[in-house]
């Protein structure tokens, strides 16, 4: 409880961390090594992944075909044909995330560790790990950012469970079921019907690192995250430091990542990153993006506005509402109905879609 409350109630901000994180060309020690090599094996995958999803066209022209003749058994058999090789895609796109959960264990394992003494130490003397962190919010970002400009997934999803189970009920074989059983297809399902599915593994990862880690404090795991977002607001508005980035791609990735680790530091932290207690100093980190180019940063701004959790709360500093909201923005998109898709994705998919842009602009997705 007592850690509980030093979380809930410690506001140094004064202290920013001071130095720069090589985020082009950070290399592990051989302390660092072991870790980084299990979270490499991940983090060489991720950019095949991206590409997967931004390849993934669904099938949508096949599904309407098939619903709209229900007795033409070709078009039937060619909508099941299209759509079984498509759930093996979004099968392994799940099964990514729980590789992506248990690499985030291991960072933060050691990123939390007792080794140094507080997080900007290990931050600054475990660069590589650092490195690898920052790479997983960057990659949870896109892939969140993807998957929710595009309703084909769950679309195609539900269709394959639907056709499943009339094909149960009158005992016809299907080719594809072995790969998806019942079971794993509701943990799919559970995971794609969440707005940012990458972003709650994370959070919901990270939650269940600090409940397994009982002797470890709270705080040396919010610290961290905190800590993150700072070091990468101080590089992003210290001109020495910045001109330490040999190309804007790094800036960009930077900015996302500082971003990535805000709204993950909002759903782990019990108040929250805009709370006065939060140690993340949210109002410099928004004028950091708003003092970049506009188009460079508005998805990144709307990732904000949109998917985070606590930014709505009475208690949120009218300041920081008001600089979210900006000119012509509300803090809540209204309802858009959509054939798939939870609530909260329908409310915030307007918001980020033009995230996606920034793709061209941000650092390799690996």
């Amino acid at each position: 409880m007592g850690n509980l409350l030093k979380v809930l109630t410690c506001t140094d901000l004064e202290q920013e961390p001071n130095f720069f994180l090589d985020f082009e060309n950070a290399q592990p020690t051989e302390a660092e090594r072991e870790v980084w090599e299990q979270v490499d094996v991940v983090l060489k995958d991720a950019k095949g992944i991206l590409d997967e999803l931004q390849a993934y066209k669904g099938a949508g022209q096949e599904i309407r075909e098939a619903i709209q003749n229900p007795s033409d058994e070709a078009l039937q058999e060619q909508a099941w044909a299209a759509v079984v090789p498509l759930v093996g895609k979004l099968k392994k796109f799940y099964e990514f995330s729980q590789r992506l959960e248990a690499a985030l264990h291991s960072l933060l394992g050691a990123l939390t560790s007792e080794t140094y003494s507080d997080p900007t130490q290990h931050l600054e003397r475990e660069q590589a790990l650092a490195k690898q962190f920052a790479e997983i919010l960057h990659f949870t970002l896109r892939f969140d950012e993807l998957k929710m400009t595009n309703p084909a997934i769950q679309n195609d999803f539900s269709y394959y469970r639907r056709t499943l189970s009339r094909m149960r009920i009158n005992n016809v074989p299907a080719e594809g079921e072995n790969e998806v059983n019942n079971e794993l297809a509701n943990r799919i399902s559970l995971f794609y019907a969440d707005a940012t599915p990458m972003l709650k593994t994370l959070s919901d990862g990270t939650t269940k690192f600090v409940s397994e880690n009982k002797n470890l404090p709270i705080e040396n795991t919010t610290d961290c995250l905190s800590t993150m977002a700072s070091v990468c607001k101080v590089m992003l508005e210290t001109p020495e430091y910045r001109s330490r980035f040999t190309s804007e791609e790094t800036v960009s990735f930077c900015l996302r990542v500082m971003v990535g680790v805000i709204i993950l530091y909002d759903y782990v932290h019990p108040v929250g990153a805009f709370a006065k207690s939060s140690k993340i100093d949210m109002k410099g980190c928004i004028k950091v993006l708003k003092d970049q180019p506009p188009n460079s940063v508005e998805g990144l701004l709307n990732a904000l506005r949109y998917t985070t959790k606590h930014l709505n709360d009475d208690s949120t500093n009218k300041t920081i509402k008001s600089m979210l909201q900006g000119k012509g923005s509300s803090l809540v998109w209204p309802l858009q109905h959509n054939f798939s898709g939870s609530k909260r994705e329908s409310r915030v998919r307007m918001g980020v879609s033009s995230a996606a842009s920034l793709h061209s602009q941000t650092a390799g997705d690996g």
